[in-house]
């Protein structure tokens, strides 16, 4: 794997080949110390445990059925626990959401996120477009006071090659290059993905070589998150074997 990446919303240099793929192996088995004591114990004990989302997350089982407590349960292991009130409104929304994600996946007609032409995540050719029937997920979101990362981390894990996740620090480093006529921030990771589709399928490849199995979309997310969040060189250093120190502040 030879190109660089070029995701603008992560910087204005691309990402060379070498790091983004150790920046991913870093984030997929980084470890981080944990000091563990039982309510009921007089001493406790220090553990490792996973620094990141990876193994909370990604690697949970598929679900299938209805949308339902399973994948809030999911979307927390990526984004933290929620409240009990936001856990409530969160799984109330769950049967408004279904309807939306289902047109979305009609529409997408078996087309990984990537392959759908750029009309899709545009205004111009709404109504009915993903790019609108994403949108109006968000806007449920807002509506039903519930967090709008946790419902698209649990849409994400339904269908890894299609809904891409928004985390806060990702959604303020995708603003800025939002294009009139885009239907939403999606667009702007819909324009990355295709401007590096050749990259993008060789990090893909090389990660699978390496027992780290993640989409595209997933990939990008890792990618920009772990730039935005200044955890990029850390995750390099652990995917490149080198002893690093404790990640800085709380992992995703």
């Amino acid at each position: 794997m030879s190109f660089p990446l070029n995701l603008p919303s992560a910087g204005p240099e691309p990402i060379p080949a070498g790091a983004a793929v150790a920046a991913v192996l870093g984030y997929a088995t980084a470890r981080r110390p944990l000091f563990y004591r039982a309510p009921n114990a007089r001493t406790g004990r220090w553990a490792e445990v996973p620094a990141f989302g990876y193994d909370r997350f990604d690697r949970r089982p598929a679900l299938d059925g209805p949308l339902g407590e399973a994948d809030v349960l999911t979307a927390e292991g990526l984004h933290g626990r929620l409240g009990r009130d936001e856990w409530t409104a969160t799984t109330a929304a769950l049967a408004a959401v279904q309807a939306l994600a289902d047109d979305v996946v009609a529409r997408a007609a078996g087309r990984a996120f990537w392959e759908l032409p750029e009309d899709e995540f545009s205004v111009l050719t709404e109504p009915g477009t993903v790019g609108a029937l994403l949108r109006s997920i968000g806007e449920l979101c807002g509506s039903a006071g519930v967090s709008r990362r946790h419902v698209t981390a649990v849409l994400h894990h339904r269908h890894p090659d299609l809904f891409p996740l928004l985390h806060t620090a990702t959604r303020w480093a995708l603003l800025p290059h939002g294009r009139e006529g885009d239907s939403g921030l999606e667009a702007v990771i819909h324009r990355e993905l295709l401007d590096s589709a050749e990259a993008f399928a060789g990090l893909a490849s090389a990660l699978h070589a390496e027992g780290v199995a993640l989409t595209r979309l997933r990939l990008h997310d890792v990618l920009l998150w772990l730039r935005t969040t200044l955890r990029f060189e850390y995750a390099v250093q652990v995917g490149s074997g080198f002893s690093a120190p404790a990640t800085p502040g709380r992992g995703r």
